[in-house]
């Protein structure tokens, strides 16, 4: 039986789970202060081309978002999304559950865009008020977004040009990075993320892992204290090699964006299959 119901369905990439078998009578330190983990950060910062940044694995997506939005803001501040952001209408309110509020803006298929933004933080700041409401304090986007939609390099790069003007961190969720990566036509890679954003996640859980996501901070400073927020959060896995194991793997001999490309070629293939058969009704009548 196939199923197309989501990315959850399968279990792991094989490569994975023999690397898992292999290591799974070695003794290490816990928390991901071992040398798989070490490893694994290194790995990602050499493909990201950003020697200094931080990086910190998490067990899934929406501790991954709850704890890095967290983090970034005060507690007077709130998080501006797309009204179809994950943050938003899929994660069971977690980001409100820390305290900080998502200030949905218009989305163009998905998409936040950078004059949206803008106009949106200038309004705020032009209100006598503006203290009595909630502060934007960073700004969430999906890449790809929920609609399956990319964000160009260019685009990306407008909006964080908007954030450093305003002083606010921009963060990417990438739980489905590996796909908007592999996409055709993009422009928009590791090292492109690394510049243009002041955070973002590498996810694995949706992407050939049992689980597990990578967050990468590319301004050292913004992760302050993230090892006890990630615990906070519940995302802090005891048993962290778990995770340094797996995104080693992945990034061992370009499999991240083997997995990637092959999900792409699959879900263009079943594309292709609903346009042909669009086009035999259609002729029908």
């Amino acid at each position: 039986m196939i199923y197309f119901d989501s990315d959850y369905m399968e279990g792991a990439h094989p490569a994975i789970m023999q690397r898992l078998m292999e290591t799974n009578m070695e003794q290490t330190e816990g928390y991901g202060l071992d040398s798989y983990c070490d490893q694994a950060k290194e790995t990602i910062r050499t493909a990201c081309g950003c020697n200094n940044a931080v990086i910190q694995f998490a067990v899934g997506g929406t501790q991954a978002n709850a704890a890095v939005i967290d983090a970034l803001l005060k507690g007077w501040q709130g998080v501006l999304s797309a009204t179809t952001g994950h943050i938003a209408g899929y994660e069971a309110g977690a980001v409100e559950h820390c305290g900080h509020k998502i200030i949905t803006l218009p989305h163009i298929n998905g998409k936040l865009s950078a004059d949206t933004v803008r106009q949106y933080i200038s309004e705020y700041y032009a209100d006598d008020s503006h203290e009595h409401a909630v502060e934007p304090g960073a700004v969430y986007i999906s890449h790809p977004t929920e609609y399956g939609t990319l964000y160009t390099a260019a685009e990306l790069k407008e909006l964080h040009e908007i954030c450093l003007a305003y002083q606010i961190p921009l963060f990417i969720d990438g739980a489905r990075l590996g796909y908007a990566l592999a996409a055709d036509g993009t422009d928009v890679t590791l090292p492109v993320l690394a510049q243009n954003c002041d955070v973002f996640y590498i996810g694995g859980t949706k992407v050939g892992a049992l689980f597990g996501e990578a967050i990468v901070f590319t301004r050292p400073e913004l992760a302050s204290h993230f090892f006890s927020i990630i615990k906070q959060h519940g995302a802090l896995l005891a048993k962290g090699r778990l995770l340094g194991i797996q995104f080693q793997t992945l990034f061992t001999n370009n499999l991240y964006l083997t997995i990637s490309k092959h999900a792409v070629t699959m879900a263009q293939k079943l594309k292709n299959a609903f346009i042909i058969d669009c086009v035999k009704f259609s002729s029908q009548f």
